[in-house]
């Protein structure tokens, strides 16, 4: 089967700075990948790419078959990003049945995805007045209408109390049992155990790309957050 998501030599600068130096990986349908690393690191910058808002200076990304943000794939992908993505004047539902009608889906759908995040109870509240943890289950509802077959989340589990945050990560593997693709980013290492794979960033390139049982065993630790520093220690030490 073709990989959900290719990427290949990617080089994206900023200005003067170099942000990308050259990342490849390939993600398979179905899956949860951990994009995971500091702030600063690069993530926002390659999820931005993989929905194809972001130009490149070279490499390749492809979604789904298909070069990253083609037409074909406006309904296939859905993208959370850090800042609010919906509108703080329209209710939890009223936003979700918009994006209903952008994607030409039913309205139910709207409604179904609305339940699917837990917010049935607040279904008629306006986004503007929702809690920060309800505010982003707002966001992922309308990613999640059109029932994307790729679904990037840029650190969505950010400031959420650890229950929230335990209620998305089921969520996000319920869709991948589903064959949705995940890609979600953070920075909290306490994460990276909940991914099937993991990719692991430093300054615009991967120092791992590899589950996280081989990862524990290649690094001989059990803590992941231990596993990541000895690897950045062991890159230092060759380039030293």
């Amino acid at each position: 089967m073709d990989a959900a998501i290719a990427v290949d030599e990617l080089v994206v600068d900023r200005g003067k700075r170099r942000v990308l130096r050259g990342v490849s990986f390939s993600a398979p349908a179905g899956a949860v990948v951990g994009l995971l690393g500091p702030s600063g690191c690069g993530k926002t910058t390659l999820m931005r790419c993989l929905v194809g808002v972001q130009k490149v200076r070279s490499g390749t990304v492809s979604v789904l078959g298909a070069p990253a943000g083609s037409a074909p794939l406006r309904s296939r992908v859905g993208y959370v990003t850090q800042a609010p993505s919906v509108y703080a004047d329209l209710t939890v539902r009223e936003n979700a049945r918009y994006f209903a009608t952008i994607l030409g889906v039913d309205p139910a759908k709207a409604d179904q995805a609305v339940h699917d995040v837990g917010l049935d109870d607040h279904a008629t509240q306006l986004v503007g007045a929702l809690s920060g943890g309800q505010h982003t289950r707002a966001s992922l509802a309308c990613a999640l209408v059109g029932g994307p077959d790729v679904l990037v989340l840029d650190e969505p589990t950010v400031g959420l109390d650890p229950v929230l945050r335990a209620d998305l990560w089921l969520r996000f593997h319920e869709l991948a049992a589903g064959g949705t693709t995940l890609i979600v980013s953070s920075h909290v290492m306490d994460e990276a155990g909940r991914c099937d794979r993991l990719l692991l960033m430093r300054d615009g390139h991967f120092i791992a790309d590899d589950t996280p049982a081989a990862l524990r065993a290649a690094t001989g630790t059990d803590d992941l957050e231990e596993a990541f520093l000895r690897l950045i220690r062991a890159e230092s030490m060759e380039v030293a």
